[in-house]
């Protein structure tokens, strides 16, 4: 079967490449063609566009960007009707996704959605519409198939894809020699994959070096950006980029400092203690409050529904706060100690690895009875 997937941000990208990889084994026939980035076109070289030219986070940089989102709306529908395939799979980046699942829908594609998006933080009538353009939901954390519900909409749970991704990730045991780096305690430094959540969030994180000058700090470099791009934000602060090992990082890591996104989840599952940081454009933030209705923005805190991990938004996220919460993780026991064991009740809702395989059998599934 013919298979087009949409994923428009580094998250995507690795949850995308993995159910193209679990498609391959349900559907022996599949043949793909994505918008995407570079681990899905590890599995195919048939992509349109990379995630790169895509993916603008916050409201205002959305308005700034207006005309080259409509023009990769309109390439995207273009591209979707002259190759007519099985099945649409849209994966999470639901501004651009849910106007495509629309476009399908009205021209007879099945459409699948992978990944759901967070409708339960605000505007949930939303959900009216996803009715309406989605065949088939496909959610991956656990409180919101009981949300669902509540709209009367079924759908399914195949648990969190990172799962997977954690445990078959090849960990490299000589990473700390292959990359130069020294016997010091690792302090991971996770700024995101955006320009413009690099910008603003790594001048803050790269300071507590000079704070901690007993561990090492190592940045994760986003593979949309050089190395040479990341000097400009330290400030002659000797701090190494590692490019592509994320995992590796955190593997090795005694804390962390991380981006809001699906980056905290990651990090919490490798049970690395973890800062969490947020800084947006001032505007968007300031109608994100009036809009979004949820207590946290960290996955970690929302699927465990109380604060693991600390959140400095905006404002709070600043050498101060950054410092004082540092210290705690690294040295005060019962801090940690307790974090980690929040963490542990965190793997038991998450439950086990199998999320690709379990989505790609169910896609494959629902086709095979049209």
């Amino acid at each position: 079967m013919k298979y087009y997937i949409i994923a428009g941000e580094a998250s995507g990208d690795l949850h995308g490449s993995n159910l193209m990889k679990a498609l391959k084994e349900a559907d022996s026939a599949a043949e793909f063609r994505f918008w995407g980035g570079d681990l899905m076109l590890a599995e195919s070289e048939n992509i349109r566009k990379h995630y790169k030219d895509m993916a603008f986070m916050g409201f205002v940089e959305v308005v700034v960007n207006l005309r080259k989102i409509f023009n990769n709306l309109s390439d995207c529908k273009n591209d979707l009707l002259a190759n007519r395939p099985d099945a649409l799979i849209l994966v999470d980046f639901p501004g651009f996704n849910l106007k495509m699942a629309e476009f399908a829908k009205r021209n007879g594609i099945k459409v699948f959605y992978y990944i759901s998006p967070k409708v339960w933080a605000w505007n949930q009538k939303r959900v009216l519409k996803i009715k309406k353009v989605v065949d088939h939901m496909l959610c991956i954390l656990p409180f919101e198939v009981s949300f669902y519900d509540k709209w009367g909409m079924n759908v399914d749970y195949v648990g969190n894809p990172l799962l997977d991704a954690i445990s078959t990730y090849p960990y490299n045991p000589h990473f700390r020699t292959d990359n130069q780096l020294d016997s010091k305690p690792i302090v991971a430094l996770l700024p995101g994959s955006r320009k413009q959540e690099i910008e603003r969030l790594l001048p803050e994180m790269v300071k507590m070096q000079t704070l901690f000058p007993e561990k090492q700090f190592v940045i994760a470099g986003a593979p949309t950006f050089a190395s040479d791009y990341y000097e400009q934000f330290k400030k002659g602060i000797q701090i190494p980029v590692v490019f592509g090992k994320t995992y590796d990082l955190l593997k090795n890591a005694e804390a962390a400092i991380v981006a809001s996104g699906t980056a905290t989840l990651e990090t919490a599952l490798l049970d690395v203690p973890q800062i969490v940081v947020y800084k947006g454009n001032p505007l968007s933030i300031a109608i994100a409050k009036v809009l979004v209705k949820i207590r946290f923005i960290s996955l970690v805190n929302l699927i465990s529904d109380k604060p693991v991990v600390k959140e400095l938004i905006q404002e709070d996220c600043n050498e101060k706060n950054l410092q004082a919460e540092l210290n705690n993780i690294l040295n005060n026991a019962d801090y940690r100690q307790k974090m980690l064991q929040d963490y542990d009740e965190l793997d038991q809702l998450m439950g086990s690895p199998g999320a690709s395989e379990r989505t790609a059998k169910l896609i494959v599934g629902y086709l095979s009875e049209k």
